[in-house]
Protein backbone atom coordinates (compact mmCIF):
# COMPACT_ATOMS: atom_id res chain seq x y z
CA UNK A 1 0.00 0.00 0.00
CA UNK A 2 1.47 3.72 -0.85
CA UNK A 3 0.21 6.80 0.97
CA UNK A 4 1.41 10.32 -0.79
CA UNK A 5 3.88 8.09 -2.69
CA UNK A 6 5.64 6.52 0.13
CA UNK A 7 5.79 2.87 0.56
CA UNK A 8 3.59 1.96 3.49
CA UNK A 9 5.02 -0.65 6.41
CA UNK A 10 2.80 -3.98 6.73
CA UNK A 11 0.41 -3.88 10.30
CA UNK A 12 2.35 -4.17 13.52
CA UNK A 13 1.68 -7.11 15.47
CA UNK A 14 -0.34 -5.46 18.20
CA UNK A 15 -2.60 -4.10 15.54
CA UNK A 16 -3.37 -7.55 14.00
CA UNK A 17 -3.63 -8.96 17.39
CA UNK A 18 -6.57 -6.13 18.55
CA UNK A 19 -8.30 -7.11 15.18
CA UNK A 20 -8.08 -10.96 15.38
CA UNK A 21 -9.59 -10.71 18.81
CA UNK A 22 -11.91 -8.25 18.55
CA UNK A 23 -13.00 -10.33 15.44
CA UNK A 24 -13.78 -13.21 17.62
CA UNK A 25 -15.65 -11.06 19.97
CA UNK A 26 -17.87 -10.34 16.82
CA UNK A 27 -18.75 -13.28 16.39
CA UNK A 28 -19.84 -13.96 19.74
CA UNK A 29 -22.41 -10.85 19.53
CA UNK A 30 -19.81 -9.06 21.91
CA UNK A 31 -20.13 -5.69 20.03
CA UNK A 32 -18.91 -3.15 22.65
CA UNK A 33 -15.83 -5.05 23.18
CA UNK A 34 -14.91 -5.49 20.30
CA UNK A 35 -15.93 -1.66 18.95
CA UNK A 36 -12.84 -0.92 21.72
CA UNK A 37 -10.57 -3.09 20.42
CA UNK A 38 -10.83 -1.57 16.60
CA UNK A 39 -11.39 1.54 17.85
CA UNK A 40 -7.32 1.05 19.42
CA UNK A 41 -6.48 -0.58 16.14
CA UNK A 42 -7.33 2.01 14.17
CA UNK A 43 -5.17 4.27 16.92
CA UNK A 44 -2.64 2.68 16.55
CA UNK A 45 -2.54 1.98 12.54
CA UNK A 46 -5.10 5.65 11.53
CA UNK A 47 -3.00 5.48 7.67
CA UNK A 48 -4.33 1.78 7.19
CA UNK A 49 -7.62 1.75 5.30
CA UNK A 50 -8.58 -1.86 6.77
CA UNK A 51 -8.35 -0.04 10.13
CA UNK A 52 -11.39 2.01 8.86
CA UNK A 53 -13.24 -0.50 6.85
CA UNK A 54 -12.96 -3.10 10.00
CA UNK A 55 -14.65 -0.13 12.11
CA UNK A 56 -17.56 0.51 9.50
CA UNK A 57 -18.16 -3.32 9.24
CA UNK A 58 -18.80 -3.58 12.97
CA UNK A 59 -21.15 -0.34 12.98
CA UNK A 60 -22.94 -1.84 10.00
CA UNK A 61 -23.60 -5.16 12.08
CA UNK A 62 -24.74 -2.63 15.04
CA UNK A 63 -26.86 -0.66 12.74
CA UNK A 64 -25.29 2.46 13.74
CA UNK A 65 -25.26 4.13 10.29
CA UNK A 66 -24.12 7.36 10.97
CA UNK A 67 -20.38 6.17 12.65
CA UNK A 68 -20.99 3.15 9.98
CA UNK A 69 -20.77 6.20 7.20
CA UNK A 70 -17.82 7.89 9.24
CA UNK A 71 -15.88 4.95 9.58
CA UNK A 72 -16.10 3.59 5.78
CA UNK A 73 -15.59 7.28 4.50
CA UNK A 74 -12.08 7.45 6.03
CA UNK A 75 -11.70 4.34 4.68
CA UNK A 76 -12.13 5.18 1.48
CA UNK A 77 -9.90 8.08 1.53
CA UNK A 78 -6.99 5.69 2.13
CA UNK A 79 -7.84 3.12 -0.90
CA UNK A 80 -4.71 2.35 -3.16
CA UNK A 81 -7.48 1.91 -5.85
CA UNK A 82 -10.19 3.77 -7.76
CA UNK A 83 -12.97 0.96 -8.63
CA UNK A 84 -13.95 -2.17 -7.26
CA UNK A 85 -13.06 -1.65 -3.67
CA UNK A 86 -15.43 -3.49 -1.23
CA UNK A 87 -15.55 -0.77 1.19
CA UNK A 88 -17.38 1.64 -1.34
CA UNK A 89 -20.23 -0.94 -0.81
CA UNK A 90 -20.52 -0.86 2.78
CA UNK A 91 -20.77 2.89 2.37
CA UNK A 92 -23.21 2.13 -0.25
CA UNK A 93 -25.15 0.55 2.43
CA UNK A 94 -25.16 2.85 5.00
CA UNK A 95 -25.22 6.04 2.86
CA UNK A 96 -28.94 4.12 1.66
CA UNK A 97 -30.27 3.32 5.05
CA UNK A 98 -29.12 7.15 6.23
CA UNK A 99 -31.25 8.16 2.87
CA UNK A 100 -27.84 9.81 1.77
CA UNK A 101 -28.66 9.68 -1.97
CA UNK A 102 -26.00 11.46 -3.13
CA UNK A 103 -23.58 9.57 -1.13
CA UNK A 104 -24.95 6.16 -2.34
CA UNK A 105 -24.84 7.28 -5.99
CA UNK A 106 -21.24 8.11 -5.43
CA UNK A 107 -20.66 4.91 -3.81
CA UNK A 108 -22.06 2.20 -6.11
CA UNK A 109 -20.10 4.48 -9.26
CA UNK A 110 -17.09 3.90 -6.85
CA UNK A 111 -17.28 0.24 -7.05
CA UNK A 112 -17.67 0.03 -10.77
CA UNK A 113 -21.27 -0.31 -11.52
CA UNK A 114 -23.88 2.29 -13.63
CA UNK A 115 -25.62 4.26 -12.21
CA UNK A 116 -28.65 5.92 -14.57
CA UNK A 117 -28.47 10.17 -13.87
CA UNK A 118 -26.43 12.44 -14.13
CA UNK A 119 -23.74 14.15 -12.01
CA UNK A 120 -26.03 15.86 -9.98
CA UNK A 121 -28.75 13.58 -9.72
CA UNK A 122 -29.79 13.59 -6.00
CA UNK A 123 -32.91 10.89 -5.98
CA UNK A 124 -32.99 7.63 -5.44
CA UNK A 125 -30.29 5.58 -7.58
CA UNK A 126 -33.47 3.54 -9.17
CA UNK A 127 -33.57 2.19 -12.72
CA UNK A 128 -30.30 -0.03 -12.09
CA UNK A 129 -31.90 -2.93 -13.82
CA UNK A 130 -30.24 -5.24 -11.06
CA UNK A 131 -33.28 -7.74 -11.60
CA UNK A 132 -35.00 -10.73 -9.11
CA UNK A 133 -33.16 -11.88 -6.28
CA UNK A 134 -34.20 -13.69 -2.99
CA UNK A 135 -33.25 -12.33 0.09
CA UNK A 136 -33.37 -14.15 3.85
CA UNK A 137 -34.93 -12.61 6.02
CA UNK A 138 -34.58 -12.50 10.08
CA UNK A 139 -31.07 -14.30 8.86
CA UNK A 140 -30.06 -14.59 12.99
CA UNK A 141 -34.11 -15.92 14.06
CA UNK A 142 -36.37 -18.21 12.67
CA UNK A 143 -35.31 -17.50 8.92
CA UNK A 144 -37.56 -17.68 5.68
CA UNK A 145 -35.96 -16.82 1.92
CA UNK A 146 -38.12 -14.54 -0.38
CA UNK A 147 -38.47 -13.75 -3.85
CA UNK A 148 -38.54 -9.84 -4.40
CA UNK A 149 -37.19 -6.69 -6.80
CA UNK A 150 -33.91 -5.42 -6.48
CA UNK A 151 -34.19 -1.69 -6.33
CA UNK A 152 -30.02 -0.59 -5.91
CA UNK A 153 -27.74 -2.57 -4.78
CA UNK A 154 -28.73 -2.76 -1.45
CA UNK A 155 -32.34 -2.56 -1.06
CA UNK A 156 -35.03 -5.69 -1.95
CA UNK A 157 -38.63 -5.17 -2.81
CA UNK A 158 -40.05 -8.12 -1.09
CA UNK A 159 -43.01 -10.06 -3.78
CA UNK A 160 -43.30 -13.14 -2.02
CA UNK A 161 -45.85 -13.36 1.24
CA UNK A 162 -43.43 -14.01 4.03
CA UNK A 163 -45.12 -16.21 6.69
CA UNK A 164 -46.19 -14.84 10.17
CA UNK A 165 -42.83 -15.85 12.00
CA UNK A 166 -40.72 -13.78 9.82
CA UNK A 167 -42.77 -10.28 10.85
CA UNK A 168 -42.24 -8.91 7.78
CA UNK A 169 -44.70 -8.36 4.70
CA UNK A 170 -45.45 -8.74 1.22
CA UNK A 171 -43.86 -4.75 -0.40
CA UNK A 172 -42.32 -4.29 2.25
CA UNK A 173 -38.31 -3.12 1.14
CA UNK A 174 -35.31 -4.59 2.85
CA UNK A 175 -32.08 -3.63 3.31
CA UNK A 176 -29.87 -6.01 2.85
CA UNK A 177 -25.99 -6.82 3.02
CA UNK A 178 -24.29 -6.99 0.34
CA UNK A 179 -22.07 -10.76 0.36
CA UNK A 180 -24.63 -13.46 -0.98
CA UNK A 181 -25.01 -16.80 1.68
CA UNK A 182 -26.85 -19.25 -1.37
CA UNK A 183 -28.37 -19.28 -4.73
CA UNK A 184 -31.69 -20.77 -5.63
CA UNK A 185 -31.65 -22.20 -9.12
CA UNK A 186 -34.56 -22.10 -11.94
CA UNK A 187 -35.62 -25.20 -13.56
CA UNK A 188 -34.46 -23.66 -16.99
CA UNK A 189 -30.50 -22.89 -14.99
CA UNK A 190 -30.95 -18.85 -14.21
CA UNK A 191 -29.46 -18.94 -10.84
CA UNK A 192 -29.99 -16.10 -8.16
CA UNK A 193 -28.36 -15.04 -5.54
CA UNK A 194 -29.62 -15.04 -1.58
CA UNK A 195 -28.95 -11.98 0.47
CA UNK A 196 -28.98 -11.65 4.01
CA UNK A 197 -31.79 -9.06 5.43
CA UNK A 198 -30.23 -6.38 7.22
CA UNK A 199 -33.45 -3.97 8.61
CA UNK A 200 -36.67 -3.64 7.59
CA UNK A 201 -35.83 -0.20 4.76
CA UNK A 202 -39.78 0.23 4.65
CA UNK A 203 -43.31 -1.25 5.56
CA UNK A 204 -45.75 -2.45 4.02
CA UNK A 205 -49.48 -1.37 4.73
CA UNK A 206 -51.04 -4.63 3.36
CA UNK A 207 -51.46 -6.86 5.55
CA UNK A 208 -50.92 -10.72 5.60
CA UNK A 209 -53.80 -12.80 6.00
CA UNK A 210 -53.81 -17.04 6.05
CA UNK A 211 -56.96 -18.35 4.45
CA UNK A 212 -57.91 -22.28 3.90
CA UNK A 213 -58.89 -23.13 0.56
CA UNK A 214 -60.79 -26.00 -1.34
CA UNK A 215 -59.27 -25.87 -5.04
CA UNK A 216 -60.54 -28.30 -7.61
CA UNK A 217 -57.24 -28.21 -9.49
CA UNK A 218 -53.64 -26.75 -9.84
CA UNK A 219 -55.83 -24.03 -12.49
CA UNK A 220 -58.34 -22.86 -9.62
CA UNK A 221 -55.47 -22.15 -7.23
CA UNK A 222 -54.06 -19.97 -10.22
CA UNK A 223 -57.08 -18.23 -10.69
CA UNK A 224 -57.10 -17.04 -7.25
CA UNK A 225 -53.29 -15.70 -7.37
CA UNK A 226 -53.94 -13.90 -10.94
CA UNK A 227 -57.31 -12.24 -9.30
CA UNK A 228 -55.02 -10.53 -6.46
CA UNK A 229 -52.53 -9.99 -9.05
CA UNK A 230 -54.96 -8.31 -11.02
CA UNK A 231 -55.93 -6.17 -8.06
CA UNK A 232 -52.48 -4.69 -7.07
CA UNK A 233 -52.18 -6.99 -4.10
CA UNK A 234 -50.98 -11.25 -4.44
CA UNK A 235 -51.94 -14.47 -3.04
CA UNK A 236 -49.80 -17.14 -2.46
CA UNK A 237 -50.25 -21.29 -2.45
CA UNK A 238 -48.12 -21.31 1.14
CA UNK A 239 -48.81 -25.60 0.43
CA UNK A 240 -46.38 -26.09 -2.37
CA UNK A 241 -44.19 -22.75 -2.22
CA UNK A 242 -43.35 -23.27 1.14
CA UNK A 243 -39.99 -25.78 2.27
CA UNK A 244 -38.69 -25.99 5.36
CA UNK A 245 -34.22 -26.16 4.72
CA UNK A 246 -31.70 -26.72 7.21
CA UNK A 247 -29.34 -23.66 7.33
CA UNK A 248 -26.54 -25.28 5.17
CA UNK A 249 -29.19 -26.31 2.57
CA UNK A 250 -30.87 -22.76 2.49
CA UNK A 251 -27.24 -21.27 2.07
CA UNK A 252 -26.25 -23.77 -0.46
CA UNK A 253 -27.42 -23.77 -4.27
CA UNK A 254 -30.57 -24.65 -4.37
CA UNK A 255 -33.71 -25.39 -6.69
CA UNK A 256 -35.99 -23.25 -6.42
CA UNK A 257 -39.23 -25.02 -7.29
CA UNK A 258 -38.61 -28.25 -6.06
CA UNK A 259 -40.56 -31.21 -3.96
CA UNK A 260 -43.75 -30.86 -5.78
CA UNK A 261 -46.02 -34.19 -6.12
CA UNK A 262 -44.18 -37.49 -6.45
CA UNK A 263 -40.49 -35.81 -6.61
CA UNK A 264 -39.21 -36.08 -2.69
CA UNK A 265 -36.74 -33.36 -2.59
CA UNK A 266 -34.07 -34.91 -0.14
CA UNK A 267 -33.37 -31.23 1.23
CA UNK A 268 -36.46 -30.47 2.38
CA UNK A 269 -37.09 -31.24 5.98
CA UNK A 270 -40.69 -31.25 6.59
CA UNK A 271 -43.18 -33.89 6.64
CA UNK A 272 -44.93 -35.20 3.85
CA UNK A 273 -48.88 -35.19 3.95
CA UNK A 274 -49.45 -31.74 5.40
CA UNK A 275 -50.38 -29.44 3.05
CA UNK A 276 -48.74 -25.72 4.25
CA UNK A 277 -45.49 -24.02 5.75
CA UNK A 278 -45.14 -27.31 7.56
CA UNK A 279 -45.12 -29.23 4.61
CA UNK A 280 -43.98 -28.57 0.85
CA UNK A 281 -44.72 -32.37 -0.43
CA UNK A 282 -47.29 -35.18 -0.88
CA UNK A 283 -47.36 -38.94 -0.02
CA UNK A 284 -47.16 -39.68 -3.46
CA UNK A 285 -50.57 -37.66 -4.71
CA UNK A 286 -50.01 -34.91 -7.33
CA UNK A 287 -52.58 -32.58 -5.90
CA UNK A 288 -54.25 -31.66 -2.83
CA UNK A 289 -57.73 -30.06 -2.91
CA UNK A 290 -57.11 -28.21 0.92
CA UNK A 291 -54.59 -25.50 0.51
CA UNK A 292 -53.58 -23.04 3.33
CA UNK A 293 -52.75 -20.07 1.53
CA UNK A 294 -51.08 -16.15 2.16
CA UNK A 295 -53.28 -13.26 0.68
CA UNK A 296 -51.97 -9.70 0.48
CA UNK A 297 -54.43 -7.88 0.71
CA UNK A 298 -56.53 -4.68 2.24
CA UNK A 299 -59.13 -5.61 4.93
CA UNK A 300 -61.82 -4.33 2.80
CA UNK A 301 -61.03 -6.20 -0.01
CA UNK A 302 -59.81 -9.42 1.39
CA UNK A 303 -62.66 -11.18 1.41
CA UNK A 304 -64.03 -9.86 -1.45
CA UNK A 305 -61.24 -11.18 -3.93
CA UNK A 306 -62.09 -14.62 -2.27
CA UNK A 307 -65.96 -14.87 -2.63
CA UNK A 308 -65.25 -13.24 -6.32
CA UNK A 309 -62.78 -16.14 -6.92
CA UNK A 310 -65.60 -18.68 -5.65
CA UNK A 311 -68.20 -17.23 -7.85
CA UNK A 312 -66.26 -17.79 -11.00
CA UNK A 313 -66.43 -21.45 -10.46
CA UNK A 314 -68.65 -22.48 -7.42
CA UNK A 315 -68.75 -26.36 -7.73
CA UNK A 316 -64.98 -26.24 -7.80
CA UNK A 317 -63.53 -23.45 -5.46
CA UNK A 318 -64.88 -22.76 -1.59
CA UNK A 319 -62.58 -20.68 1.35
CA UNK A 320 -62.80 -20.86 5.44
CA UNK A 321 -60.96 -20.11 8.05
CA UNK A 322 -59.77 -16.22 6.62
CA UNK A 323 -57.47 -14.70 9.68
CA UNK A 324 -55.35 -11.70 9.85
CA UNK A 325 -51.83 -12.74 10.81
CA UNK A 326 -49.10 -9.93 10.44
Amino acid sequence: MRIFGKGRHRPSASWRQATDRAFTLIGDGRYEDAGALLTRAADLEPWLSESWFNLALLHKFRHDWEQARTAGLRAVALLDRETGAPDWWNVGIAATALQDWPLARRSWQAYGLHVPGGPTAAGEPLGMDLGSAAVRLSPEGEAEVVWGRRLDPARIEVLSIPLPSSGRRWGEVVLHDGVPHGERTTSVGHSYPVFDEIELWAPSPVPTWVVLLEAATEADRDALEQLAADAGFAAEDWSSSVRLLCRMCSESRMPSDEGDGEHLDPHDHSEPGHPGPLGHRTDGQLWVPERECGVAAPASLVRGLLDGWVADSPDSRDWRDLEEVC
